[in-house]
């Protein structure tokens, strides 16, 4: 059974159909990444995954629930976190406070152990734990918005666009940390505008254009498909 299952996906924004039937899954242990021009959909259709958005055709199955519609807090104690493109970290908290916010979900009692985790797979924050969110780097932002996602101990991390303009030595430091986090359980739905950089990470692929997805397979056979790499990769 995957741990995650999108069916016939049709979300509208007024009168405009965004998302057109889109079916995907997301087994448990994999990286799936979405790949597609600017505005194909790919960030709607994570963020109606998340709860932001209501479909009006189609169902979300997590985890063997149904979590169609539900409230994005609901689909958070499900184990499903969102880090949404261009980080919103919350600008005027100090870094552990950003993270103490990720993690409401959970019980008091595991503030400290989740804080610490964190902490460990990003030094950066530990050094920056005091300091005002919204003075941060790109990098450490971006850092910081993956923290605080997984201080909901998640089965399922979503990651829209971690690399938005970041430098590429920093993009590469982010795509190092998704690997690990991979390598370590963490199971992951990666949107990310670098298809180069995402096929290299991902087990699979989908290719989103106008809504609708054009292309699923294995990524390193989509890597070398003439189609993708004439549209994606130059």
């Amino acid at each position: 059974m995957a741990l995650l299952s999108v069916n016939d996906l049709n979300v509208f924004y007024g009168s405009i159909h965004a998302i057109k039937g889109v079916s995907f899954d997301v087994n448990e242990n994999e990286i799936v990444t979405l790949i597609g021009a600017n505005g194909a959909g790919k960030s709607t259709t994570l963020n109606t995954v998340a709860g932001l958005l209501r479909p009006r055709q189609g169902s979300i199955s997590f985890d063997g629930s149904n979590i169609t519609g539900l409230k994005a807090n609901k689909i958070v104690s499900h184990g499903l976190a969102l880090c949404p493109e261009g980080r919103r970290v919350f600008q005027q908290l100090t870094v552990r406070e950003n993270l103490e916010m990720g993690g409401y979900t959970r019980p008091n009692s595991e503030t400290e152990a989740s804080l610490e985790d964190v902490f460990n797979r990003f030094p950066r924050l530990r050094e920056r734990h005091r300091q005002i969110a919204g003075t941060l780097s790109g990098g450490e932002q971006q850092m910081l918005a993956m923290g605080r996602a997984l201080m909901s101990k998640p089965k399922l991390l979503m990651l829209d666009e971690p690399s938005m303009g970041l430098a590429p030595i920093l993009v590469d430091q982010i795509f190092d940390i998704i690997r690990e986090l991979h390598e370590s359980g963490t199971t992951i739905l990666l949107v990310e505008q670098n298809a180069q950089m995402a096929l290299s990470i991902a087990n699979r692929a989908y290719v989103l254009e106008t809504g609708r997805i054009s292309k699923s397979g294995p990524a390193d056979e989509l890597m070398h498909d003439d189609d993708v790499r004439k549209a994606y990769l130059g």
